[in-house]
């Protein structure tokens, strides 16, 4: 079939946001004997530690997932966060913090016996000449744990029908995520090159793995808002083809 589509930019859309989750990498601790360990660097010493540099994991990203509305009302829904966003986070804490921003508790992630549970303040930029980004922004009185994350997301969407001739909006969006972590002493005897590699792989099975999930569930919403036959089509619609994506853009340094 034809699908035609006409870019228009799309309001703030929580396309990428992490919602809880615990996840470890198959290089965890416990497989690596302390024999390993020991033949390993010395661990550096206490009073270096936070002397140290935060190793860096990057990714970038880039997805979709259709709408079964015409732009507009799809704009409309999204623009008032207020509603959804929090709904739509679910488990995952979700605390306002400012007139567009919110402190979302991210569930619990880890890899080579090294856990953290990110806490992380996000701002939904109003439009600017109907532009939506999402930005990190500080959260007052928290000071993070070993950790700092920079997070940009753009968001747009396409307007087009479907083989059917039905209003179909595509939601795109596109992601830059930085996480940088103080490691402790026993992670840091660890190569770098495997700690790199560990990191940014577990970014793009977290990334990949929360999208789907949090997509999902604003998918739901939105078209549950529209009545309860809106919704019962989506779910129709979904099982027969389900256009969600995800994908790396490339990683960082």
């Amino acid at each position: 079939g034809r699908r035609v589509w006409e870019r228009d930019p799309l309001p703030a859309f929580d396309g990428p946001l992490l919602r809880e989750s615990t996840m470890q990498s198959p290089l965890t601790r416990d497989g690596v004997t302390d024999d390993f360990v020991s033949t390993m660097a010395d661990p550096v010493p206490e009073s270096d530690e936070k002397t140290l540099e935060p190793f860096w994991f990057c990714g970038s990203f880039v997805g979709s997932m259709d709408m079964f509305a015409d732009v507009d009302t799809v704009a409309n829904y999204l623009d008032v966060h207020e509603g959804w966003f929090r709904r739509c986070a679910d488990p995952m804490q979700a605390e306002l913090i400012g007139e567009n921003a919110y402190a979302l508790s991210l569930g619990r992630y880890g890899a080579m016996g090294y856990d953290v549970e990110p806490k992380v303040g996000l701002e939904l930029v109003p439009q600017q000449e109907r532009i939506y980004r999402i930005v990190t922004v500080p959260i007052p009185d928290y000071e993070a744990p070993g950790y700092e994350v920079d997070f940009r997301a753009v968001q747009t969407l396409a307007a087009g029908t479907d083989e059917d001739d039905r209003s179909v909006t595509r939601v795109d969006w596109e992601l830059d995520l930085s996480v940088g972590v103080y490691f402790p002493r026993f992670v840091r005897v660890f190569p770098d090159a495997l700690i790199q590699k560990t990191g940014d792989r577990l970014i793009i099975e977290i990334v990949k793995q929360v999208s789907r999930r949090l997509t999902r569930k604003v998918q739901e919403d939105f078209h549950q808002t529209l009545g309860e036959e809106a919704l019962a089509e989506f779910r129709s619609l979904q099982k027969q083809r389900d256009r969600f994506s995800c994908e790396p853009k490339g990683l960082g340094d």
